[in-house]
């Protein structure tokens, strides 16, 4: 009965289905969200879904000069470590797997669709792939250090209440710190961290104005100009995806608490939670930026989000 129960949670709910279908359907909800932000009709909220299965049916066409097993083999890596990641992250208190791994866990498995991407690209051969390479390697180095002490300021804050002051990394208690004291964001030393972590998303996502790898006008896409087909399809249902898990993170990280106990409407309420913080994180910021260049991107995130991540750690030192 454990085994079946384990399997249906990683094809179901939190795993495959949900992340196809959840992630479709909120990459759906930008657009919609977005064109109505620009005073367009903009296209149905399924468009994900014919986009990806058009894809799907498509000729899969690998370079001449490319190594064929690692340009195949990286979307369907990233997709997996994506998945995975999902299992990970509790829904309020429902949380089947997290005793099986914590935040650095999730810090690792998150990167592995990056690492992906620049594998895909460099196998493929060509040059517009090489800047975008460069640039997703630059995108990580200037978001891991914001999320990486936001992430340390949170489990020092859930470490200090419930571990008797040791760090926690745990996902569990730091659901569980936030059903007995409120959600994380209310807390005066952690809103710092909620601001930087709200700034990561998109980068971490590559959506605007930090798809810098992927510049469609610039570089053709970057890593992903020689991709077509099923493998292009499965690199597109990883960026929806992502969406999903890092807006599903801020959730738990910020805006958890005890739930209501029924799964199906603690998903419910998570899921709308979700849609919010990707209005403000994501949706919101391609309506009224543009593309930052490479070297502002940099500058950025090592400035005004480390800032922010370096208060809160800080501030929960001193006991605020």
């Amino acid at each position: 009965m454990e085994l079946l129960k384990t399997i249906l949670y990683i094809l179901l709910y939190p795993g495959l289905i949900y992340c196809v279908i959840g992630g479709l359907i909120l990459s759906g909800i930008d657009r919609k969200l977005l064109a109505r932000m620009q005073k367009r009709i903009g296209p149905p909220i399924l468009q994900p879904f014919y986009d990806f299965f058009k894809l799907l049916g498509k000729e899969t066409i690998v370079p001449r000069n490319a190594a064929k097993k690692a340009f195949l083999a990286a979307p369907v890596i990233g997709l997996i470590s994506l998945i995975t990641v999902s299992l990970f992250i509790p829904v309020f208190k429902f949380s089947p797997f997290s005793t099986y791994a914590d935040l650095i866990v999730v810090i690792y498995l998150l990167t592995i669709p990056a690492v992906a991407l620049i594998v895909g690209g460099s196998a493929s051969g060509s040059p517009y792939a090489g800047v975008g390479i460069s640039r997703e390697m630059v995108a990580i180095i200037s978001y891991e250090l914001p999320m990486v002490v936001s992430l340390l300021a949170i489990a020092k804050k859930v470490g200090l209440a419930l571990n008797n002051g040791v760090m926690t990394f745990s996902l569990a208690q730091i659901v569980e710190y936030q059903a007995q004291n409120g959600p994380l964001f209310t807390k005066i030393s952690i809103i710092p961290a909620f601001i930087a972590m709200l700034l990561v998303i998109p980068c971490k996502v590559g959506s605007l104005p930090f798809d810098i790898a992927e510049a469609e006008i610039e570089i053709c896409e970057g890593p992903l100009v020689e991709y077509s087909g099923a493998p292009l399809a499965i690199f597109k249902l990883n960026h929806a995806i992502k969406m999903l898990v890092m807006t599903s993170l801020f959730v738990t990280l910020f805006l958890s608490g005890a739930g209501t106990g029924i799964l199906v409407v603690d998903a419910l309420i998570q899921f709308i939670l979700i849609i919010i913080v990707m209005f403000f994180s994501i949706t919101l910021l391609k309506a009224i930026t543009a593309r930052l260049r490479v070297e502002q991107t940099l500058k950025f995130y090592w400035t005004y989000p480390t800032a922010l991540a370096f208060l809160s750690l800080i501030l929960v030192y001193f006991g605020l």
